[in-house]
């Protein structure tokens, strides 16, 4: 069984649920000290451990029944109460009937169903291997029944007790026989469900491994913001979990690397002038890994969709951060830093666009400059990385550069995340031209490959 739990968790990861070693062991553990025996109690006790998020629920909820069934009881030998004769009956009615079904019929009456080769290779039939979600495998698990002859299997039946009546076997020995092929019928359908299921749910964690772009694979991921549609950011959104695990599996690692700090010369020379400068003494100047963020985020209508997957991923790796606070900004700005902490993402940019003034050309970012230097400039200072999310477009307003450049010199770094390539710069009310000279570093942001790594790139601290 514990097996099986780990193949359950390969699936719910290949699903795009994100379920961290830890929780995988403290799933066992439960399984350990509750049993698997209540089912009840069994499924009750791996979602509390392997799910957080409510939106994840309806995968569980999905997977758990092909990977554990409903609990049904292994096929049954029909012939361990006949006797000799009844025996000999019963092979010779099976042998009589069609070769195509014989094979069904001598598993719901002998007890010893298909191997696990065999019923991988009818799930191969089937079309087990073209499966692209969860869902496919209940059409995949009927396809293989009708193959194996389950829908003639009444007729296969009758045809069975009539050959039985004329060999002379007693009404009552063939009402237990045909009592035990229809509980083995109900086994043997459940045996091929939780096959298929975990064949599915293996192929699609493969598949995902396969793809370090994602699970809904490179296309997607390069796809810019502002041509997805609605179906398409709801995957994408999906996605972000992912991106985030890795992300801070990678910041993790970072910190554990950078934990003994870099060799600082100057206070190795200070500290052994005792030892006539003979370095007995090394000394280290650790680094402080976890950035402090301030976020300027556009929320006019062409950056909305960069602006919620910023602010997603930003979100779900507060853990990283040793504290942030985040802007909106349209024709005005205002913080939506409280809520980000108490509100989904999207209702906290809807919430920020209704805060403030706007509408179709009317992003005013030297204005909202001037709002931030008058009520928020406390927020930066030299540990702070300033994040200015925004594609440079000033509806021909005053841009006020100056106060990019002031803001620079008093931040740490200044970063711009820019979803328009550069060729766009300059032209039309884009005031690009103007800021890039004062920020660290510009990066792209059109897509949500282009966005994580930028971000994993932020977390780095460098």
């Amino acid at each position: 069984m514990d097996n099986r739990v780990v193949e359950f968790i390969h699936g719910l990861r290949a699903a795009g649920v994100r379920v961290s070693v830890a929780e995988s062991q403290d799933a066992l553990r439960a399984m350990s000290v509750l049993g698997v025996y209540n089912k009840t109690l069994f499924r009750e006790s791996l979602r509390a451990t392997l799910v957080k998020e409510v939106d994840d629920f309806a995968a569980f909820n999905e997977l758990f029944p092909l990977y554990f069934g409903s609990g049904g009881p292994p096929l049954q030998n029909a012939m361990e109460d006949m006797t000799p004769d009844e025996q000999d009956m019963l092979k010779a009615a099976l042998s009589a009937l069609s070769g195509r079904w014989q094979q069904l019929l001598d598993w719901l009456t002998s007890g010893e169903g298909p191997t696990k080769e065999e019923l991988e290779e009818m799930a191969r039939r089937a079309g087990a291997q073209w499966a692209q979600n969860p869902q496919e495998a209940k059409w995949i698990t009927r396809r293989m029944l009708r193959q194996l002859g389950f829908s003639q299997l009444e007729e296969l039946m009758q045809q069975l007790m009539a050959q039985l009546q004329a060999m002379g076997m007693s009404q009552e020995a063939i009402n237990k026989l045909m009592g035990v092929v229809e509980a083995n019928r109900d086994a043997l359908a459940e045996q091929i469900a939780q096959q298929v299921g975990r064949q599915v749910g293996e192929q699609l964690a493969e598949q995902r491994e396969r793809r370090p772009e994602g699970l809904y694979g490179p296309d997607l991921m390069h796809k810019p913001f502002e041509a997805l549609s609605e179906e398409e950011a709801n995957l994408l959104r999906k996605e972000v979990q992912r991106l985030v695990a890795q992300l801070r599996s990678r910041a993790a690692l970072r910190r554990k690397r950078g934990a003994d700090g870099k060799f600082d010369a100057k206070s190795t020379i200070r500290a052994n002038q005792r030892y006539a400068g003979i370095p007995f003494e090394l000394r280290f100047k650790k680094q402080k890994l976890k950035p402090s963020l301030v976020l300027i985020c556009d929320v006019s209508n062409s950056m909305r969709a960069a602006v919620e997957f910023m602010l997603r991923l930003v979100y779900e790796l507060q853990d990283q951060i040793s504290r942030a606070r985040s802007f909106a900004f349209y024709g005005d700005l205002t913080e939506i830093t409280v809520a980000m902490d108490t509100s989904r993402v999207e209702q906290a940019i809807e919430n920020a666009r209704d805060a403030i003034p706007g509408g179709p050309w009317r992003t005013d970012l030297g204005n909202s400059l001037e709002t931030f230097f008058k009520k928020h400039l406390d927020a930066v200072d030299g540990r702070t990385t300033v994040i200015i999310l925004g594609d440079g477009r000033n509806s021909w307003n005053s841009p006020r550069a100056d106060l990019v450049q002031d803001l620079q010199r008093r931040a740490k770094r200044l970063i711009w995340l820019n979803p328009e390539p550069p060729r766009q710069w300059g032209t039309g009310d884009s005031d690009m031209l103007l800021y890039e000279p004062f920020c660290d570093r510009v990066f792209p942001a059109r897509n949500l490959a282009q966005l994580s790594a930028a971000i994993d790139k932020l977390l780095t601290n460098n």
